[in-house]
């Protein structure tokens, strides 16, 4: 009897030592150069702490192909842009059909798309863009979607520019620097740390948004949002500058257990400040703010954190 006990005890201690199964999920994040890698990369650290088993493999990406890739079961994990992300769960262009598999996680900081411009280039607003060289993002990245539509709400397309070329944030940079390119567009946080690499070896300027186009752009999808670049932001940046707003969040596949997805969301929570050390914009953000309905549904394990601090 004593025999029996000690070893029942022992299968006990033993079975409480044994770790938790390995649970093994890809993160896409961003391009070369932009802030999405380096808060992938911290995002990772505090969730496989914070999680017993789970290990993650960080992917380079981009807003629209993260999306994709987590409804078509090749990542679990992604960054996405609020706006873009509902242009699939509705079914719009780009997207070949409906995302359904992708659910909320949170929404993190707002994101500014930037048209930058050489200031010896002559580009005061979007009509002057006919005729110049023009550098943005790789296909499946959301500023190259909304170059695209910037163009057309203007009359213009691809073939309406001198030169266009889809590059990394680095490879861009070094293409103005060079002036090779005359226009580079990017959608990140303000400020960017590649337009301060640029602006620290050329004069820029900033295109601003007209109201008509920022019109189209909410008529077409209420993600978008005006938002001010203020001034002294950048170098010899003298006045606001409207520019192109919507949100960055994380989207996780909907068929992530539900208590690893609670786990992470409340990780989350509890560590704004470690993000906010590789993003600044995401400083002081609460609960209530990372559970803003943006018309895409919340994963079970996120509604439940939500729920529990009363969020939702």
């Amino acid at each position: 009897m004593k025999l029996a006990k000690t070893l029942l005890a022992a299968a006990t201690a033993a079975l409480f030592a044994a770790p938790a199964a390995a649970q093994q999920v890809t993160f896409m994040t961003g391009p070369q150069g932009g802030s999405w890698i380096p808060l992938g990369g911290a995002l990772k650290g505090m969730w496989e702490k914070a999680v017993p088993g789970l290990q993650i493999t960080q992917t380079p990406g981009a807003g629209i192909a993260n999306v994709r890739g987590v409804d078509e079961g090749k990542a679990h994990i992604g960054f996405g842009n609020s706006s873009t992300t509902v242009d699939g769960i509705e079914g719009r262009a780009p997207y070949p059909k409906k995302v359904n598999k992708v659910c909320q996680l949170a929404n993190l900081y707002p994101q500014y798309f930037h048209v930058v411009a050489l200031a010896d280039a002559k580009v005061n607003s979007f009509a002057d863009l006919k005729g110049k060289a023009l550098v943005t993002q790789t296909k499946g990245n959301t500023a190259e979607l909304l170059t695209e539509l910037v163009l057309k709400l203007n009359g213009m397309n691809y073939q309406s520019l001198s030169k266009i070329s889809f590059q990394s944030y680095t490879d861009a940079v070094g293409m103005m620097k060079d002036g090779h390119m005359q226009v580079f567009t990017l959608g990140t946080t303000a400020p960017a740390s590649a337009v301060m690499d640029l602006a620290s070896a050329r004069d820029i300027k900033f295109v601003p948004v007209d109201d008509r186009t920022m019109n189209e752009f909410k008529k077409m999808n209420p993600g978008y949002n005006k938002l001010m670049v203020k001034a002294g932001t950048y170098p010899k940046q003298d006045k606001d500058v409207p520019v192109i707003g919507y949100s960055t969040h994380v989207v996780v596949a909907c068929d992530l257990p539900e208590n690893t997805v609670y786990q992470m969301v409340k990780t989350m929570a509890a560590n704004v400040d470690s993000m906010s050390a590789v993003v600044k914009s995401i400083e002081g953000i609460k609960p209530k703010d990372m559970a803003l309905d943006i018309g895409v549904p919340f994963h079970k394990g996120a509604a439940k954190f939500y729920k529990e601090v009363g969020a939702l």
